[in-house]
């Protein structure tokens, strides 16, 4: 199978276009060159801007794919960009989202007030009412959060179920080897630095949100993209099962052989640096069953060694600047003290 990716060097793209190739498709990468990846032979390498697509219609039609993997559509035109390029090339495009579309997730940013989705959230459940969740951070309209939103990009993707259908895979919050995010970071230095006591808000610490391992997502993004069944639907992808945000806790205690206590608090005894505006009072766990019973598809990494393999990447790869002010133990000590 011909394979085109766009924007597939990155921290899930790289690994999902490493699987298609390792799998003899015929893989070919457009990006910008300034990530570095290690791929098969069998994959080709694109050079460009995807906001000049328009400008290699010959290369795309010489390569002619069969499917085009979209890892970044941040904006609707960039989806409108897509289907523009490929219309009459391609056969199917798979598009990546993010669970982030959902309306729990613009009342977990507090973005709109209305009643939460019923857990656990299918594809088919209602959708955020407010656009754009990220542009009260932006710093004017030339900041990419400012119209950074996927359901505008998913509908245009939607759009053609018979010229050219869309396949959309809505992402989990995704941890794992090479997380840009460093999602587990302040919870692995807190207990390599033997601290007694993690604090957590009460609310967040019963707060359930579905994850997945960048190896397993990958696996899905592969699976997605070579199965025709799955043209004209979305899927929800991630973990089986969730759990709190305690218990992601307590397991990397248990790795890391960490014998300090959890404690869960309200918000308003935290220090200042460990307070959230967030509202933590639905969760934003996923029904993943769709893709499962579609595609058959399973994990092959259990939650157990993704957590081994991602501390151990972590305790290696540091972020390249850390926030002090995150790690002010001084105030959390005197946060703890207060509370006896």
């Amino acid at each position: 199978m011909r394979i085109f990716i766009i924007g597939g060097t990155g921290y899930i793209g790289s690994p999902a276009a490493m699987r298609l190739g390792e799998a003899g498709h015929e893989v070919a990468v457009f990006h910008r060159g300034e990530t570095c990846s290690r791929f098969p032979q069998a994959v080709n390498n694109i050079l460009g801007d995807r906001r000049q697509l328009a400008d290699f219609g010959k290369e795309f039609e010489q390569f002619a794919p069969q499917v085009v993997l979209d890892m970044m559509p941040y904006f609707e035109e960039d989806a409108v960009s897509v289907m523009q390029a490929f219309r009459g090339i391609a056969q199917r495009v798979v598009a990546i989202s993010s669970h982030d579309v959902y309306r729990s997730y613009g009342i977990l940013w507090r973005r709109e007030n209305t009643e939460p989705n019923i857990t656990p959230i299918g594809e088919d459940a209602p959708l955020r009412t407010v656009l754009y969740p990220y542009r009260p951070l932006a710093e004017g309209p030339q900041d990419r959060k400012f119209n950074y939103d996927k359901i505008p990009a998913e509908r245009v993707f939607m759009s053609e179920p018979e010229d050219l259908p869309g396949t959309i895979l809505r992402l989990p919050a995704t941890y794992g080897v090479g997380d840009h995010k460093h999602r587990w970071f302040d919870v692995i230095k807190r207990m390599d630095d033997h601290r007694p006591f993690y604090l957590m808000d009460n609310d967040n610490a019963k707060w359930r949100w579905t994850r997945g391992y960048i190896e397993n997502v990958a696996d899905a993004i592969a699976l997605a993209v070579t199965d025709p069944r799955t043209a004209n639907r979305i899927y929800n992808i991630g973990d089986p099962d969730v759990i709190t945000e305690k218990e992601w806790v307590q397991s990397i205690a248990d790795i890391v052989g960490w014998k300090g206590e959890i404690i869960a608090v309200p918000n308003e005894s935290l220090p200042k640096h460990l307070k959230s505006d967030t509202c933590f009072d639905h969760d934003l766990f996923v029904d993943t069953s769709r893709f499962r019973s579609d595609l058959g598809y399973s994990e092959k990494v259990a939650r157990h060694e993704a957590l081994v393999e991602t501390i151990e990447w972590e305790r290696a790869n540091p972020p390249a600047e850390i926030d002090p002010h995150q790690f002010d133990y001084a105030a959390e000590d005197a946060a703890f003290e207060a509370l006896n």
